[in-house]
């Protein structure tokens, strides 16, 4: 299930309340950049990318979090009944499908890393999945960011970034370039 638009911005607005930042921004450029994608791709719903895309991070409502705010997010939505967006909170930081690439802080228990991990290796992505990676890829703050520039800013501040995950991106953004027949850049400027 997911939520209607109204509700998904209703839904950010209230985590925003309770955690002030810039991931508020960031969601709504990567949500931004979702639709206007799968505008271009026939399979996929516009109005649900965009949802998809806000509330990727609501994981963050509850605090500054690293690997919490993805299990956060996904237990959030899992709550409320929206499982299509707890999916989204659980694969948006894994292009590549596994929990020991997360750049960040692990910082939930041991136990809680073991159940994601398995919950994460249970999904089958799709093109949802897929789509939500890479405009979380190129979604800053501010707006739109070249792919390679987001990530090298991600691996600036965190000291790292896998060249396997790094590949994937690069992949995800040729994969819907693809689809599209058009420049990603194109598209969401």
């Amino acid at each position: 299930m997911l939520p209607d638009r109204a509700t998904a911005e209703a839904l950010l607005q209230d985590a925003e309340q309770c955690n002030p930042g810039q991931w508020v921004d960031h969601s709504k450029v990567t949500a931004y950049c979702a639709e206007k994608i799968a505008r271009c791709c026939e399979e996929l719903d516009s109005e649900k990318a965009y949802i998809l895309g806000l509330l990727h991070d609501i994981g963050r409502k509850f605090g500054i979090k690293h690997l919490g705010h993805i299990q956060d997010g996904y237990h959030y939505m899992t709550q409320l009944g929206y499982d299509e967006v707890a999916r989204i909170c659980l694969t948006h930081s894994f292009s590549v499908q596994n929990i020991k690439d997360y750049i960040g802080k692990f910082d939930i228990e041991d136990s809680e890393v073991t159940a994601l991990a398995t919950a994460l290796a249970q999904v089958e992505y799709d093109d949802y999945d897929r789509l939500i990676q890479l405009c979380d890829s190129i979604a800053g703050a501010e707006g739109v960011m070249n792919i390679e520039d987001r990530m090298a800013d991600v691996k600036r501040r965190y000291g790292k970034y896998p060249q396997e995950k790094w590949d994937k991106n690069i992949e995800l953004k040729k994969h819907f370039e693809d689809k599209t027949g058009k420049d990603i850049y194109e598209i969401v400027r």
